[in-house]
């Protein structure tokens, strides 16, 4: 990929980052997002996440797997 085509994708994330923040408000402490880019989530995937919510005090966490072919089968949701 040449460097504009990431100039323009990155530009592209960091736009739908800003709208998301923008619909949701600075400060949403109350969900853990951690996402990852890996062939599988394993058991110590789940209790890093599980680590951070009870580190973190917050009571639900998604972790999103962007390896998966479809994103929606790559997301989770831990609650402690």
């Amino acid at each position: 990929m040449t460097m504009y085509k990431l100039k323009v994708l990155t530009e592209r994330i960091i736009g739908w980052d800003i709208g998301v923040h923008r619909a949701l408000g600075p400060g949403l402490n109350t969900v853990l997002l951690e996402i990852k880019a890996v062939t599988a989530i394993g058991p110590p995937r789940i209790a890093q996440i599980l680590t951070y919510l009870r580190m973190s005090r917050l009571p639900v966490g998604l972790l999103m797997n962007f390896h998966e072919r479809r994103l929606v089968d790559g997301v989770s949701r831990y609650a402690v």
